[in-house]
């Protein structure tokens, strides 16, 4: 379960670390119900991104976010102190629930052994790419996808904003970057959109964001209720879709160029 990398020209970057499904058989057997279900999935978020913009770069894991989430500190250390979350390896749902059979959940040892095996060469292929791209242009600029539920009462109060854009406060990127994309998304129509809310960028945006050495990170944070089902069997809305990917291809084609 290697890395997923398409190569481009631009210097754009897709980061995609909780898209995969793929969990090794060792680990779902060791599952409940809750963790087999795997509710927690950045749903479809290739298919929503593809083909959005040209000569883009995407760095994906077809590794589920269960067996190790790629957008966690490899130390463990919580990104929302004082928080509910979940942590490197989840041992539950974002609704509190357990995953696994009681006396199932992995050991320190485990974790670190799924670290080294599934996190950090995701985060290796990250930077590599990172660095090629910044070779290129001189800059890269980071764009994490994500997607959530847009009601999840374990992780935050009342309904989830559509567009929630991370900079960690504005550190991570260019101010001219985090402002083009919350003036594009706030313009969209029927659209909510909040910067630095809720979501303020995982551990990819707030590790690789140096925006003085020209390495820019954003993350975007997409409630899933715009694009698809947000229960069991998770169908992709092709409507909804269609109108979200045409601001969504705004963002990126204006990123695309925007530091130039």
């Amino acid at each position: 379960m290697i890395p997923v990398v398409e190569k481009g020209s631009s210097p754009l970057l897709l980061a995609q670390p909780h898209g995969g499904t793929e969990i090794p058989q060792s680990i779902m057997a060791r599952l409940n119900q809750h963790g087999q279900a795997q509710a927690d999935t950045d749903w479809h978020i290739s298919r929503l991104y593809a083909g959005l913009v040209a000569n883009v770069t995407i760095v994906s894991t077809p590794v589920h976010r269960y067996v190790i989430d790629a957008n966690r500190d490899p130390a463990d250390e919580s990104l929302y102190p004082g928080q509910n979350t979940t942590s490197l390896c989840p041992t539950t749902t974002f609704d509190g629930n357990p995953i696994y059979h009681h006396g199932q959940a992995p050991s320190i040892d485990e974790i670190n052994q799924r670290q080294r095996l599934y996190h950090q060469p995701y985060h290796d292929a990250l930077r590599e790419q990172l660095e090629r791209i910044h070779q290129l242009h001189g800059y890269a600029i980071l764009y994490d996808c994500h997607s959530i539920r847009s009601l999840v009462p374990y992780l935050f109060e009342g309904k989830l904003p559509d567009f929630n854009i991370g900079t960690n406060s504005g550190s991570s990127c260019d101010p001219a970057i985090e402002s083009a994309v919350a003036t594009i998304c706030s313009a969209a129509n029927d659209y909510s959109a909040v910067s630095n809310g809720r979501f303020k960028g995982g551990w990819t945006t707030r590790h690789y964001g140096d925006p003085e050495q020209g390495f820019h990170a954003i993350q975007m944070e997409l409630a899933q209720c715009n694009y698809m089902l947000e229960q069991k069997p998770w169908t992709y809305a092709d409507d909804k879709a269609g109108k979200l990917r045409v601001i969504l291809a705004d963002v990126l084609q204006h990123l695309s160029t925007l530091l130039d």
